[in-house]
């Protein structure tokens, strides 16, 4: 991955493919700040956008690995100062998350904060008083073209500088899972539990790869959306 210093709320592509969750993606990046668009036609990628312009470009799981080869070689000779994030699962909350990490920028005294995968519990030690944020995300249906999720806010609060522990939920469950901590503007994501190796197998290794459903076109900001 390209890495730049972070920064505001940018210009940010998400290619993937299943739609419901790429138009619920740039919905909550737009409604963010960023300027945001999503397409499902890699083919058309360089023709449809001005990739010269971007900061971000997100790869959704099921972009067959050598598409994803070539745009990066193809967008990263035109615009060297993308940064490119591969996205953990088809959960529009979560993608928006991994965004919001690489642009947000540190807060001061926000200090560390690690998951603890034995413990299943995020922990955090502030050098300052922060607005801290917590929030879950995991699958429940795995099947493609349109996967579903759910979610949970963990904690949303305010915490004294010092060291804090905040347990994950049960509900949570151990596969498919993840977490987003917020501490003042700085975001990190975490993966809690990955995906199940039958998902991962789903993968298209390449264009020619048709193992995978069809799916209706999405491409906004080409399509009037």
């Amino acid at each position: 991955m390209n890495t730049s210093p972070k920064k505001e709320p940018g210009r940010v592509l998400v290619i993937g493919r299943s739609p419901s969750v790429l138009l619920a993606t740039v919905e909550i990046l737009r409604a963010k700040g960023y300027s945001a668009d999503t397409t499902n036609q890699f083919d058309r990628v360089l023709d449809d956008y001005d990739v010269t312009e971007l900061d971000v470009l997100v790869f959704g799981g099921m972009v067959p690995a050598d598409t994803k080869q070539r745009l990066r070689e193809d967008i990263s000779e035109r615009n060297p100062h993308v940064t490119f994030i591969q996205g953990l699962a088809g959960i529009a909350g979560l993608i928006a998350a991994q965004v919001q990490a690489v642009t947000s920028p540190e807060t001061a005294g926000s200090g560390e904060v690690v998951y603890d995968a034995a413990q299943r519990s995020v922990r955090l030690v502030l050098d300052d008083s922060a607005a801290v944020a917590v929030e879950a995300w995991w699958l429940t249906s795995f099947v493609p073209p349109e996967p579903k999720s759910a979610s949970m806010n963990v904690f949303d609060g305010r915490l004294d500088a010092g060291s804090h522990t905040v347990p994950l939920p049960e509900r949570v469950p151990s596969e498919g899972s993840f977490a987003a901590v917020t501490v003042g503007s700085s975001t990190r994501v975490f993966t809690v539990g990955p995906l199940p190796e039958a998902v991962r197998r789903l993968a298209p290794a390449s264009a020619a790869d048709d193992r995978l459903p069809e799916v209706g076109r999405v491409s906004t900001g080409t399509d009037g959306r």
